[in-house]
């Protein structure tokens, strides 16, 4: 006689069974819609720049970036984060390309909006690193550090021309004490209440920003530790967001992905304003590397990466990969 009840009675192998069967039980998903594409524009280019350290990224030219866009807004990407490397000597100790009307970011916002309109989200990295001479993201005083409230003076000026050059949206990124609030006011006195600020809530000094800084023609001599926030800590980016919040922000970042899950679900499970996260070069760089090298299979080490940072939390992420998945997924 056969004896029954050896075996388990629940079996959540059932729910596995099938690609069919795990995609109908999925708890997470990805759409085109999560995306939002960093993308560098340089100045004084004929032709695309590769990053050597971000195989498949550019530099790009005001056209080259252009047609980004559009291929962005063809894949159904819903943002494209911009950011701008100057000539080098056009910077200086208080970045003032930065706060140019004829500024590459300037001009690339116009271009940009002049070419996809509002089908597509554009935003502004508002930082002063790429335009310095010494590749702080702010002025600094006698000493040499980086004095909060001269960069906050700097910072409301950038707000305004960015708004004025069309960003949709502006995103500071230098976590300076103060910053949401100071470019909120900003913004609402030149009647630019309608451009959002997307707040760098959370913005660890991690060793994968690496790449960044070849993408960026960064001059940065030392680091950014007395102002971007220290790897081992959570409660402080749970302060820095009450802050944020309280001070204006639209939506708040956390900045490494990968690395931070774990402040990502906890910034996502406080508040109830869209949470978004970067997928940074460091991270981009490490599989494509491994893919590379036949360590990995590419595609799908893309899509599990940003699986797990938007079930961690993520509303939005920023991703190099954001047209080419957005495209996949479609």
């Amino acid at each position: 006689m056969t004896t029954y009840g050896s075996f388990p009675g629940t079996r959540p192998r059932r729910l596995r069974t099938s690609p069919v069967m795990r995609r109908m039980v999925a708890e997470t998903r990805l759409h085109p819609a999560d995306f939002i594409l960093p993308a560098f524009v340089r100045e004084g280019v004929a032709e695309p720049v590769p990053i050597s350290s971000m195989p498949g990224v550019v530099q790009h030219t005001r056209d080259s970036l252009k047609k980004a866009a559009v291929e962005a807004v063809e894949a159904g990407v819903s943002g494209i984060m911009l950011f701008g490397v100057p000539e080098e000597s056009k910077k200086d100790a208080v970045g003032t390309a930065g706060t140019d009307p004829d500024g590459i970011l300037q001009v690339a916002l116009r271009d940009v909006r002049a070419e996809v309109g509002d089908d597509l989200l554009v935003m502004s990295d508002l930082c002063l690193d790429e335009f310095t001479d010494h590749g702080h993201c702010g002025v600094l005083d006698e000493q040499g550090r980086v004095d909060n409230d001269a960069t906050l003076e700097r910072y409301a000026e950038m707000a305004q021309v960015q708004a004025d050059a069309g960003a949709h949206v502006v995103g500071p990124s230098g976590m300076m004490d103060g910053q949401i609030g100071v470019i909120r006011d900003a913004l609402d006195q030149i009647g630019r209440e309608d451009v959002a600020i997307l707040a760098y809530t959370a913005k660890y000094a991690s060793a994968f920003y690496g790449p960044f800084r070849e993408a960026v023609g960064s001059s940065l001599q030392g680091d950014r530790r007395t102002y971007q926030q220290d790897p081992a800590n959570l409660r402080e980016s749970m302060r820095e967001l009450a802050l944020d919040l309280e001070e204006g922000a639209d939506l708040v970042m956390v900045k490494p992905a990968g690395p931070y899950l774990d402040v990502l679900a906890k910034v996502a499970d406080a508040v109830d304003v869209p949470v978004v996260a970067y997928q940074i070069s460091g991270e981009y760089a490490m599989i494509e590397a491994a893919a590379e090298k036949g360590w990995i299979d590419r595609e799908k080490a893309i899509l599990e990466s940003l699986t797990g940072i938007r079930r961690a939390g993520a509303r939005s992420i920023l991703t190099y990969w954001a047209t080419e998945v957005a495209r996949t997924l479609r």
